[in-house]
Formats: C-alpha cells, structure tokens, sequence
C-alpha cells in the first residue's frame, strides 16, 4: 500500500521552518509540511482585550486564512463575501487555543500577540502546519518583547506541534496530503506539546467507527511526528 508520494506510513513530509520571512512583523515563519506552505506572522501590540484590561495578564490570539489559489480552483475572498466561514472560524480558534497552552499570560503582562495564518499552497495538513509555525513565530515575538526589556521572564512554558494522521485503505498513515486526506477512512488532527502532553485531540471516522486499539496506535503515531517537530521548532530558534 504505497503512499502517493512514496513515503512510509511513520513518515512526515519534508518539513521546513523558514524564519524572519517579513520584515515588519515582530515574528513570522514561511513553514511547509510538503507542498503545504503557510505564512504565519505575530504581532505585538501594546495592551489587552476590554474585558481583560486591569488583570495585569497578556492575551494570544489567531486568524487563519486561505488565499484565492491556494487550492486546484479559486476560492472567493471571504472578506469580500462578506462572510468568515465556519471552517475558518474553527481553525482560527483551533490555533489561538492551542497557542493559549504554553503561555503564562501573567508573566506575559498587558501584551497582545496575534498571529495571522495565511495559507499561500494548500495539500492537506494546513491547520497542524499553521499551529507548528505560529507556535515559532511567537516564539520569536517573545524574544522581540524581551530585548525591547518589555518582559521580565520568558512567558513561554512550553512548545507545541501539531500533525494529522489517519487511516488510508486500512492502513494508519502520518501527516496526510490531500490526495489521503480525501479518501481517508479515519482522520485526526493532534496538538501534542514538547513534553508529550495533549493539547487537543480532532478524531472523527469518515465511515466504519474505529476502536481504541486503533486510536492508541494514530495517537503514537502524531506523539512520534510531533516530537521530530520539536526537534525542527527548536533548530529554527536556534538559528
């Protein structure tokens, strides 16, 4: 049962972390997992939501869009539609709740970090893409924050990755493209910290319900994608 891309079934897709790709944000990562590429870009701003002025604690929030082309047709602007869709209001959430699990906001002070996630090339996987380089991008906007001597201590308690699995003809399959994700019979979208920790868990069969021998082995399978992850998050940041 060979993959489209000829990948085995423990195997990620080449994955790069491209960091500074513009020049105003105060972090911004270009990330591929394959031919999946996604901008994320945070910015910095002074103070907080209204209902969270006076709390002395910062916020981390996140956008998530895709462009016209992204995919194999075009796909209207839903700024000018006029109308945010519900799947892009889910991942947008999707991506600041995850964020939100490794940030002591105490410590961040009356900061708000937003992170934008645009997707420029969509093959599946643009939500665990977009959660893997906006957890780099704010990153980098903490540094900005602390050489700017804005915070005391590093508000960051952790990283984050995140990467889909599922099951294609019967077979559990790690970080999915599209041609998979299409016909897989189960999928799952998991947020895994650097510690090995659960942040979120998106499991739903497609046809035949699955049992739990089955989700142990898809959930060992994104513990061991998001732990070579890590690995890439952290070489970029070291960079």
């Amino acid at each position: 049962m060979a993959r489209p891309d000829g990948r085995v079934p423990t195997q990620l897709r080449p994955v790069t972390i491209n960091r500074n790709w513009l020049r105003h944000a105060e972090g911004s990562v270009l990330i591929e997992f394959g031919e999946t590429r996604v901008l994320c870009a945070a910015t910095v701003e002074d103070g907080v939501p209204r209902w969270r002025r006076g709390t002395g604690e910062g916020w981390v929030t996140a956008e998530y869009a895709m462009l016209p082309r992204s995919t194999d047709t075009r796909g209207a602007r839903e700024s000018v539609r006029g109308k945010i869709g519900g799947r892009t209001h889910e991942i947008s959430r999707l991506i600041g709740r995850s964020l939100r699990a490794v940030v002591d906001f105490k410590a961040m002070g009356e900061h708000t970090i937003t992170l934008d996630c645009d997707v420029l090339q969509a093959d599946g996987g643009t939500r665990t893409a977009a959660i893997t380089g906006a957890y780099v991008a704010m990153a980098d906007a903490m540094r900005w924050l602390r050489k700017r001597r804005k915070l005391k201590n590093n508000p960051l308690t952790g990283s984050l990755a995140a990467v889909s699995v599922g099951v294609v003809q019967g077979q559990p399959r790690l970080d999915l493209n599209y041609l998979e994700d299409s016909v897989a019979q189960t999928d799952m979208n998991v947020v895994v910290t650097g510690g090995g920790e659960f942040v979120e868990v998106q499991g739903t069969a497609e046809g035949a319900p699955f049992d739990r021998k089955l989700l142990d082995s898809l959930l060992d399978l994104a513990v061991g994608g998001c732990e070579e992850l890590t690995a890439l998050q952290k070489k970029a940041l070291a960079e």
